[in-house]
């Protein structure tokens, strides 16, 4: 480290990340300049006063706290925390404690090598008061990807590999002979295999699988499933399990259970669905009474009949916990027989479902209810617009019970918000794609009446299931079942809310009972309907809402304001359905309660697992747009701007809903200041002003497929 006489000098900088490296090497101790020079083999008399004064410098800058006049320490308070690293492109990194607190700013010299995601622990730089508040990491206590994504780069003698996004600070070695036959310019998934340590900063890896050319519709897709660690291939031997299981139903079975295959039944989907989880049958039970009675038959896929607990089938579906809807394809979470053929309840085809059979009558009040095994045979498989055109007049197959059933369903949607539901209509934007993948529509899809119908009943079916476990007399423990649960708003979120809205002259209530802040919340959302803030107050809105997940401790449902409610009706492709089934089905036999830490467990991996698959699904949202716009580079559209931030506007085109970014370096003819409280950006010389909603007309001007980024700039300037 030091240098000779005649030698090169040690600059600054060099000097300044070896006494930082030794420093935090060694967290808790306090170090003298003896063994600061012997140990960095500072040996000339100019790199050690260089090193002094570096050390000076440090001091006062908060990092190391002077012991005597020779000897420092790090900088810390006795706090440490432990909690989650988020790493960002800018360096500007940050630590997000377990304990749900702000995050803390981690400088890049302070992060040790770790990454985004990873579980860290930090301790607290004791920082005087105008400094911001900051940590280090002193322990990285679990890596969170072991894996990567990239492009490869082979030269010469050694490859690399280099990562989208900014997980990793450096690219990854790969020595040659681990790179599987990939080649310069392919995306492959890197394992890695040595992490940055203090004898080497290299992160080294090696190629599990070569995805192909960038660009490649189908290398892009799996590209973004690898980058979230999710399955994009169904291993050989799960398929093979699936191949072997008897689809038959025996006559025994049969007669184990309810039979409904003389009554009308039904499923109704979007029209491009595969796998059919849910049907619903309709027959009139007493028609001597004034107020006729029905029965309804929620009837889902029995599908832990086929796939018994601890299987191979039930292992991967367990990891997997839910299915993957990417823009052009679905990854599955139960075997192509399974899900498609055997569990999906196709037309015409008998089928054994778990059902919650209702008594009601044409206000949908509810007489009484019992659940039970059936076998079922569907008369007819709708798509959602068939439906909905029956019921605005259109003749068709069975309109007349369509018919009774959706004017139950807005009966008891009309009741759940009475109860305080919170009124979210969030339009989904959707693409139409070619056989290629290449997306050749886009736009939103709205809900309907069709769809709300089939909505109600599945809700009605949860919530019935989820109360005869969870409801249970005073001092008696209800046994463990897996709920569906969603917390009431944050107050401080709710505090944040009413500040971002009063500039536009909305008012919402941040305190009271449950009800009111949830009556506030719809009266809100109904007032901006149709406003050029709509968007906005949507979003900040669903921000101040909790996240629902799945928990064994049931805490009840704030955003549908039910007491009990659990996800029973789509084990097809979602793993806490099939738990539900499993336990109820142990319970209907008279079972003891099951263990509730190992169904925690569970839940928990299931909620992670569905936000994951959440990102990966906005991620191909993103990739597809971008995609979409690529061949409409130069031409104009007319917009509205949808975001405003300190580096530029968001504009979301009209007619098909794409959004790209007008960075502020294209916004000419003036020094722009970001107005955040008022969410616009105001000129300084001209006071132009670009606010929320505002109409502009745009011009195309870059769509980046790689970093799925759409770039525009206002026509007119």
């Amino acid at each position: 480290m030091g240098q000779k006489k005649g030698g090169k000098r040690l600059s600054k900088r060099q000097v300044s990340d070896a006494i930082q490296g030794l420093f935090q090497a060694h967290p808790g101790e306090a170090l003298n300049f003896k063994q600061i020079f012997k140990t960095l083999r500072l040996d000339t008399h100019p790199a050690k006063m260089l090193a002094v004064d570096v050390m000076e410098e440090m001091a006062w800058d908060d990092y190391l706290s002077k012991v005597d006049n020779s000897t420092y320490r790090l900088n810390l308070k006795t706090q440490v925390q432990e909690g989650t690293f988020i790493r960002k492109a800018n360096g500007k990194n940050s630590f997000m404690p377990d304990d749900g607190g702000k995050p803390i700013f981690v400088s890049e010299r302070n992060s040790m090598s770790a990454m985004g995601g990873d579980r860290v622990r930090v301790a607290m730089m004791a920082r005087r008061q105008n400094h911001i508040k900051e940590a280090i990491v002193t322990e990285i206590l679990e890596r969170k990807h072991n894996q990567a994504v990239g492009i490869l780069q082979v030269e010469k003698d050694f490859a690399f590999l280099v990562t989208e996004g900014n997980i990793f600070v450096h690219d990854i070695l790969i020595p040659k002979k681990k790179l599987k036959g990939g080649k310069t310019g392919e995306k492959a998934v890197v394992k890695i295999t040595q992490w940055p340590s203090a004898e080497s900063k290299n992160l080294i890896g090696e190629v599990i699988d070569v995805l192909g050319q960038q660009g490649n519709n189908d290398v892009e897709m799996h590209a973004i499933l690898a980058q979230y660690d999710l399955p994009y291939k169904y291993p050989q031997r799960v398929e093979e399990a699936a191949n072997k299981i008897n689809a038959e139903i025996t006559k025994e079975e049969i007669a184990r259970r309810e039979d409904f295959r003389q009554v009308l039944t039904f499923t109704i989907d979007p029209a491009d669905a595969k796998d059919f989880d849910d049907a619903l049958s309709i027959r009139s039970i007493d028609t001597k009474q004034d107020r006729p009675l029905w029965e309804v038959g929620v009837h889902i896929a029995d599908v832990s009949h086929y796939v018994t607990e601890g299987s191979v089938i039930d292992k991967e579906a367990q990891q997997r916990a839910t299915s993957v809807y990417l823009v052009d394809r679905t990854i599955p979470m139960l075997p192509e027989r399974l899900c498609n053929f055997i569990c999906s309840l196709r037309p015409n085809e008998e089928k054994l479902c778990y059902s919650v059979i209702f008594e009601m009558d044409g206000e949908a009040n509810i007489r009484k209810w019992h659940l039970a095994h059936t076998i079922i045979k569907s008369n007819r498989r709708y798509a959602y617009e068939e439906v909905q055109e029956m019921l605005t007049g259109k003749d068709g197959d069975y309109a007349a019970e369509l018919r009774i059933l959706d004017k139950m369903a807005k009966k008891l949607r009309e009741r759940r918000f009475m109860n305080g539901a919170v009124k979210f209509d969030r339009e989904e934007l959707h693409f139409d794609v070619d056989e290629q993948g290449k997306p050749t529509r886009c736009y939103f899809k709205k809900s309907t009446d069709a769809t709300q119908l089939i909505e109600e009943f599945m809700l009605l079916a949860n919530r019935t299931v989820a109360e005869m476990i969870g409801r249970v007399p005073k001092g008696t423990k209800a046994k463990t079942l897996p709920y569906r649960v969603h917390d009431q708003p944050d107050p401080q979120k709710l505090e944040t809310l009413r500040s971002a809205l009063s500039p536009f002259g909305y008012k919402v209530k941040t305190s009271g009972s449950k009800g009111a802040i949830s009556k506030g919340l719809n009266k809100l959302l109904a007032d901006v309907e149709g406003k050029r803030e709509q968007k906005l107050v949507e979003t900040l809105t669903l921000r101040a809402m909790m996240k629902a997940k799945y928990s064994t401790h049931n805490i009840g449902h704030y955003g549908l304001a039910f007491d009990y409610y659990t996800h029973f009706t789509s084990p097809i492709r979602r793993y806490p359905d099939t738990m539900v089934h499993r336990l109820l089905t142990r319970y209907q036999e008279g079972g003891r309660s099951a263990n509730q830490d190992h169904y925690e467990e569970l839940c928990e991996h299931s909620s992670q697992m569905e936000q994951t698959a959440q990102f990966a699904e906005r991620d191909s949202i993103k990739y597809k747009m971008v995609e979409f716009m690529a061949d409409k580079i130069g031409m104009e559209f007319d917009a509205h701007i949808s975001g405003v931030q300190s580096y530029g506007i968001y504009c979301e085109i009209d007619e098909n809903h794409c959004e790209g970014l007008v960075g502020m370096h294209d916004l000419s003819g003036d020094y722009y200041e970001f107005d955040e409280r008022n969410y616009q950006l105001v000129g300084r010389r001209h006071h132009q002003k670009y606010q929320l909603g505002d109409a502009v007309r745009i011009k195309v001007a870059r769509a980046n497929v790689e970093r799925r980024q759409l770039d525009f700039v206002l026509a007119d300037e």
